[in-house]
C-alpha cells in the first residue's frame, strides 16, 4: 500500500524478505538476529533501530498498514460504512500485489504458537480501529452496530485472504464482493443503498429483540 521508496523503506523491506526466507528454511526458533543481518546486508545495530526483534520482522508490514488505515480513515468519509470496507480492500491489496511473501510470512506464522498469539491480537487491532472509527463517525450509534459490523468485515477480509494466502488465486475483486454482500446484510453500504427490496414489519414494542431478530429471520427465509 505504501508508496514510500525512501531507502530506509527499501532496507526494512529487504531485512524483511531476508528474514522471512531465513524463517522459511531453518525455523523461527533457529534463525538469529545476526543471521538475519548479514543476509540482508545490514549491521546488528541497524537491524534493532528498525525492529525491536525476531517478531517484529513478521509483523512489520502490519505496523505500516495500520498506521496508513487510521490515515486513511481520519480523511473523513461520507459513508463510513463503505470507508471501512475499502479500508480493507487496501490491507488486502498489499499482500495480493505480494502473495510469494505472504504466503511465507503465512506458513512461518502457522508453525510458532507464540506468532499466532501475536497475529490475533494484531487482527483485534484492525478491528477495534474499525469500531472506534464508526462511533466516532456515528454520533448515537448502538455500540453493538459498530463492533459487530467491525468483526464482520474482519472475518470476512481474513477469510478471503486466508484462501489467497494457502495458494488460491484471489483477485481482490473477490474481496469487494464478498463486503458488499456483507454490508448489504447488514443493511448499510451502496449495496444496500442500491437495492430494491424493502421489508416492513409491525411488531409489539414490548418483544425482546432476540424473538423479533428470530420472526424476521425466519419470514426472510421463507
Amino acid at each position: 500500500m505504501s508508496d514510500d521508496a525512501s531507502p530506509a523503506a527499501a532496507q526494512r523491506t529487504a531485512v524483511v524478505s531476508a528474514a522471512l526466507e531465513l524463517f522459511h528454511e531453518q525455523g523461527f526458533e533457529a534463525t538469529s538476529v545476526d543471521q538475519i543481518a548479514r543476509a540482508a546486508n545490514v549491521s546488528r545495530s541497524t537491524f534493532f533501530r528498525q525492529f525491536g526483534g525476531k517478531e517484529d520482522v513478521v509483523f512489520a508490514d502490519h505496523e505500516v498498514l495500520l498506521d496508513e488505515v487510521r490515515a486513511y480513515l481520519a480523511q473523513g468519509h461520507d459513508d463510513p460504512w463503505t470507508a471501512i470496507c475499502v479500508a480493507s480492500e487496501r490491507v488486502f491489496r498489499h499482500f495480493a500485489a505480494d502473495p510469494v511473501v505472504a504466503r511465507r510470512r503465512y506458513q512461518v506464522v502457522r508453525q510458532v504458537p507464540a506468532l499466532r498469539e501475536r497475529e490475533i491480537v494484531t487482527v483485534f487491532r484492525y478491528e477495534r480501529m474499525f469500531d472506534d472509527y464508526l462511533r466516532r463517525s456515528l454520533p448515537g450509534l448502538d455500540p453493538l452496530d459498530a463492533v459487530g459490523f467491525a468483526a464482520l468485515v474482519t472475518a470476512v477480509h481474513n477469510h478471503v485472504l486466508r484462501r489467497l494466502l494457502r495458494g488460491e488465486d484471489v483477485h481482490p475483486d473477490v474481496l469487494r464482493t464478498a463486503l458488499a454482500q456483507a454490508s448489504a446484510r447488514f443493511g448499510v453500504g451502496e449495496a444496500a443503498e442500491a437495492s430494491d427490496e424493502v421489508v416492513v414489519a409491525v411488531f409489539p414494542r414490548s418483544m425482546p429483540t432476540a424473538e423479533l431478530t428470530r420472526r424476521l429471520r425466519e419470514h426472510l427465509d421463507d
